[in-house]
This record gives structure tokens, sequence and C-alpha cells, in this order.
């Protein structure tokens, strides 16, 4: 998918979103295969769609909060059903204008909003009450996330920022942990009691995600296995095989993870071939088969409603 941005999968389906605006809301369903199945149309006109997060019910929330000129007087999240019906919620910020990629939604079904800062020092907001679709509700700012730079390559910027920048989150189903992710790494937060404020003061396991040119999408899977892709086509998807139960078996000072081995493959027309392990270890970290094709499948999809 040439824009990818959010990504989230139920176990059956994955379900992708672009931030390209066509004026028209769409969220594409895939089948394990990767095949597209269908696509989700929403009758809202989205600004700038940065992040996919999926509640347990099922419901869909598309974080339309990107604001890369800081031009937008509010930003807006869009609750959507698998059928399509949408429910559209502004939001303000207490502070200015801020560009956000992440979107988390903790047990409770609060979403959080994390912003994408020019020093790299992420800021986390959630609303101060009950979204409604009538009026703006305003934003407070709950913590904030300090990412150290790393040296995983990857990224569009060529500098340090590309592994501090946040442009992504996701979290697993049950909320028992939330990952945020920069261009390079992803940083995994044990949530044990449900207090997602507390967990993104601790100190997360880093997995690097080595190469991916503009990687922005992150998900998990119901098992724990932990997605992330690029934008671009024809890049690849990255699974990284129990990630969450690595998270949350960490001690509680840990910064870095134990060992890890990162196996990638790349999207081809001929049997996969699997990338020489990194120097980090053996953890097994898997890319799925049906993951490499998602990129692609996308794409074809996107091109064939675009040609229709």
């Amino acid at each position: 998918m040439q824009e990818l941005s959010g990504l989230t999968s139920d176990g059956k389906q994955f379900y992708a979103v672009s931030d390209s605006d066509d004026g028209t809301l769409r969220i594409q369903v895939l089948g394990r295969d990767c095949v597209v199945k269908r696509t989700i149309t929403a009758p809202v006109d989205p600004y700038d769609v940065e992040d996919l997060a999926m509640a347990p019910d099922g419901t869909l929330w598309a974080s339309d909060t990107g604001d890369n000129n800081k031009s937008r007087a509010t930003v807006a999240l869009h609750k959507v059903s698998p059928s399509g019906a949408v429910e559209r919620f502004r939001l303000t910020y207490p502070d200015g204008k801020h560009d956000a990629e992440a979107l988390l939604l903790d047990r409770s079904g609060t979403p959080y909003i994390i912003t994408k800062e020019p020093l790299g020092s992420a800021l986390v907001y959630r609303p101060t009450a009950p979204l409604r679709t009538d009026a703006p509700v305003p934003l407070e700012q709950v913590a904030r996330v300090s990412l150290s730079t790393t040296d995983t390559p990857g990224g569009p910027l060529e500098g340090t920022l590309d592994s501090r920048l946040v442009t992504g989150a996701a979290a697993m189903r049950d909320g028992s942990v939330v990952a945020l992710r920069t261009y390079t790494d992803a940083y995994l937060y044990p949530v044990p009691d449900g207090d997602l404020v507390k967990a993104l003061s601790g100190d997360p396991v880093r997995v690097p995600l080595a190469n991916e040119p503009q990687g922005e999408a992150i998900a998990f899977d119901p098992d724990g296995t932990l997605l992330s892709a690029s934008e671009g086509a024809g890049t690849p998807i990255r699974s990284v095989a129990g990630a969450a139960a690595l998270a949350k078996a960490a001690p509680p000072t840990t910064t870095t993870p134990p060992p890890a081995a990162e196996q990638q493959q790349q999207q081809q027309s001929a049997p996969s071939e699997t990338a020489t392990p990194s120097s980090w270890g053996n953890w097994p970290l898997a890319l799925s088969l049906g993951g490499l094709v998602l990129v692609g499948a996308l794409v074809i999809g996107l091109r064939l409603r675009r040609r229709a």
C-alpha cells in the first residue's frame, strides 16, 4: 500500500488504512491469505488519517489526527462499525496544535493520542469528558514519553530523529501490552493493572525494526505477535512472534530486550528467502508468508478502486 499508515488484526482478518485523502474514509479488509475481501467505506471526509485501532467488540477507530502544517483547529476520531456506519468525534488540544500519528485504546476503551513532536519527546493526551458527535471535547495531557536515539537503520530523515519520533501505536485486545513505534524501533510496555499512563512511565522492551524506509504501521495479532509495516508499494511486512510475552516477562527495570534474532523476508513472486539472523541473539522473530503479500494486495486493491 503506497501510503499505509494504520494496521490492525482480529486474528482472522487484517484491517488497513491509508493516509491519502480522496474524500472518503476507506478501510481495507483482508483475509489471512492477504486477499482483499472487501472495503469498509464510511461516509465521512477525513483530513489525515494516521492510525487504526480495534476495540474488543470489533469496532474500528480511525485516528484522523495528522497535522503536518499545524493548521487544524480540531482533530478527530472516527468510530467505524464493520458495516461502515460511522460516528465522528472532534477534539481540541489544551496547548496549541500538534501533529499526531499514534492512537491507543486502553482496557476501558478510552482513546489516547500520542503526538509526533519535532524534538522527539512525544506527548500523550486523552479526552477530559465522554466523546460527543455534536461538539468538540477538550483533551488533557497525561504523559510525556521520551525515547533515546538508537543506531537501528531506517527511516526517511537520515538523522537521530528517525529513532525518536512516534509514528504509530498498538494495543493487545485485552490491554495487557501496548506498543509505540518510531521509524526504526518498537517499544513494548506491559500494562498489568490497566493503568496506561503508569505503564508509559515505565521502562519498555525495545524491538528493532531495521530498514523500514517510512515505518508507520504497527499492530498486534491476538496471540501476541507484533506486526509492523512501512509505507511504499512492495515493502515487506514484519512479524515478531511472541513479542507481547517478551514484554510481560521483562523485569521492571529492563530497558533492552533479552537476546533475540530477527528473520526478515522480502515480498517476491519466487519462493521466499530467509535473511541471515541479526546479531542480537536467538529469540524467534518470524515473518509470516501471508503478511508478506499484505502490502502488495493492498496496492492491487487500491489501484483497482482508483481505476473503477
